[in-house]
């Protein structure tokens, strides 16, 4: 079938993978919006990577002083 398309079995299976990324990223932001908009808060993940990255943001700040 995808000989047919004139795609090689190599990248058929590359884009299989990208196409898996892409649906999970996609499924997961989905899930992710759909909690904040049930419950109105943000899930535990999200403020977890907001306060490494205030922390890593004030980091630099302090290595510039």
């Amino acid at each position: 079938m995808w000989n047919e398309l004139g795609i090689s079995g190599g990248s058929a299976i590359v884009i299989l993978i990208a196409l898996y990324f892409v649906i999970k990223w996609a499924v997961k932001n989905g899930v992710k919006e759909a909690y904040k908009d049930i419950t109105g808060k943000k899930p535990v993940e999200d403020e977890k990577n907001e306060k490494e990255l205030e922390g890593l943001v004030n980091d630099s700040q302090d290595a510039k002083i």
